[in-house]
């Protein structure tokens, strides 16, 4: 059986040639064939209710001509298939999750506001596609974190203790295998907000705070533990906060390699998928590269 493909998502604005540096390393790292896919929104030759695999003979795509001279002499040994697609962005890009183990797109292309932090495309890849789906942002962004105590690679990943999904923490220590990083397991533990008694007079709080985040520590490791059986080599560090886990995770970002994040279970009377408020947070605000991860298939 052959290796599913890392997806590279080009459009020739430099955000996607940063796209194909990370998309190239991660297929190194996974021994993986890279494919980079153009998807052709106004193509003049396209029928605008047909679908096109391609240019006309004789077309050229500068895109992908961008794409293969940006790999020249990059590639040694993995196979790169270039993909010309003409249709709708947002619906053909989750459709190559179908059979991919990772899609990497920029934060934002060549449409749309420059105002905006995350395009249209990046979300709708995000919340449909099968696979996990890598975001990178513009360089420059800025969080009010902390710089790292400690120096060398770091994978962040978001736990909701709540509702742990076991394919977003398989995935960050898996990734923290490949690249020998140390992971960050960031849980928020939700704190309750004080109520005035009377003016300038709080009421106590009714929880003790240390008891709770105690607690939701004893509940990582916990849920950890199976993962770490899995990756003994795996350094993975908890870190449980009270308040908002977007906050936590942006903050965590700053000179992070990657921060990962589930994705919503999609639930009844909501067919459709959904992102999630702490998911959309991060992307729009993370300094760092942000991959969303699908959830488990249901059990049963």
């Amino acid at each position: 059986m052959s290796t599913p493909a890392v997806v590279a998502a080009v459009d020739g604005s430099d955000d996607s040639l940063r796209v194909l540096d990370w998309a190239l390393d991660a297929a190194r790292r996974r021994r993986a064939p890279l494919h980079v896919a153009h998807v052709r929104q106004y193509a003049p030759w396209a029928r605008p209710d047909v679908l096109v695999a391609g240019p006309p003979e004789g077309e050229d795509d500068p895109v992908l001509d961008q794409a293969r001279a940006r790999l020249e002499g990059r590639v040694a040994g993995g196979p790169v298939e270039y993909l010309g697609l003409d249709g709708v962005p947002a619906a053909l890009l989750p459709g190559l999750s179908a059979t991919a183990q990772l899609l990497v797109l920029g934060s934002r292309g060549r449409g749309g506001f420059a105002s905006l932090l995350l395009g249209s495309n990046s979300l709708a890849a995000a919340r449909d596609s099968e696979c996990p789906v890598v975001v990178v942002p513009r360089p420059g962004r800025e969080v009010h974190g902390e710089a790292p105590a400690e120096a060398g690679p770091r994978i962040v990943v978001g736990l909701h203790v709540d509702g742990p999904d076991e394919a977003t923490l398989g995935f960050a220590f898996a990734e923290a295998a490949l690249r020998e990083a140390r992971l960050q397991v960031v849980a928020a533990c939700p704190w309750p907000a004080r109520t005035w008694l009377a003016p300038g007079e709080l009421a106590p709080p009714v929880i003790d705070r240390e008891a709770v985040e105690s607690e939701t520590r004893a509940l990582v490791e916990g849920f950890l533990a199976p993962h770490r059986e899995r990756h003994p080599r795996v350094r993975a560090d908890a870190c449980v906060a009270a308040g908002d886990a977007a906050g936590h995770l942006v903050a965590a970002s700053k000179d992070a390699d990657l921060v990962v994040v589930g994705r919503h279970r999609r639930r009844l009377p909501a067919p459709a998928r959904m992102m999630g408020s702490v998911t959309q947070a991060v992307l729009l605000h993370a300094a760092s590269p942000v991959a969303v991860v699908p959830p488990s298939p249901p059990q049963g």
